[in-house]
């Protein structure tokens, strides 16, 4: 349960303690109505979806006023773990599906997440600049980023280079090159992190998190 989450986060305030153990019991409620979640896997929450996200964190801390936008966040992940960990950043949740960001908008009204803001459409409909971009999996990275590339400010905010960080798994070096030829980037720019250099569970062995820094633009 939560107790995994406050194991590799002990520095986690009373606050932050009570958010995560909130999360279940809503996403419990809510997935008996939508199917948000597998409901074969929600057994594993906290590992797969909640732990999973909050690898991020332990790559690369927001700074303060950073802005997060979260592309194809499904029922809030990672976005929702990573405004608990990070409440003075502000985290903007996307999604096409109505009926999911109806249940993550609930989830960080109920939770008084201030610092999250749920929206309802595609990402290559949104307007506005990020500081960061982050996904899980939702598509293959050379179709991935022509989506988000330009809503990114390029170059570094408060001493952290910008960028898109994105979970996925398996070998992911064709998927890098692709990407890499097709958005005209050093694969330099991308820095590929295992998982299980944080977390030891074996559902981590083949679990990447990749960070893409927004240094240029698209030629």
């Amino acid at each position: 349960m939560e107790e995994l989450i406050y194991k590799y986060f002990p520095e986690l305030s009373d606050q932050q303690r009570a958010l995560y153990k909130a999360l279940y019991p809503l996403y419990e409620e809510w997935n008996a109505k939508i199917n948000i979640i597998s409901r074969k896997d929600f057994e594993h929450f906290y590992l797969h979806h909640v732990l999973h996200s909050l690898a991020i964190s332990k790559f690369l801390s927001f700074p303060k006023g950073a802005r997060v936008l979260d592309v194809g966040t499904g029922g809030g992940f990672p976005g929702i773990p990573l405004a608990i960990m990070f409440p003075e950043s502000s985290f903007y949740l996307c999604d096409s599906i109505r009926k999911k960001i109806t249940v993550v908008g609930n989830v960080a009204s109920t939770l008084n997440l201030n610092n999250v803001v749920t929206v309802n459409a595609r990402a290559e409909e949104l307007e506005g600049r990020y500081d960061f971009v982050v996904s899980r999996a939702v598509t293959a990275l050379k179709d991935f980023l022509p989506w988000i590339w330009h809503k990114i400010d390029s170059g570094v905010f408060q001493g952290v280079s910008r960028g898109v960080l994105y979970l996925k798994g398996g070998n992911l070096e064709n998927e890098i090159a692709l990407a890499c030829s097709k958005m005209k980037i050093s694969p330099s720019q991308i820095v590929e992190e295992r998982i299980d250099q944080w977390f030891v569970e074996p559902y981590f062995v083949d679990k990447k998190l990749l960070f893409i820094k927004r240094h240029t633009i698209i030629c």
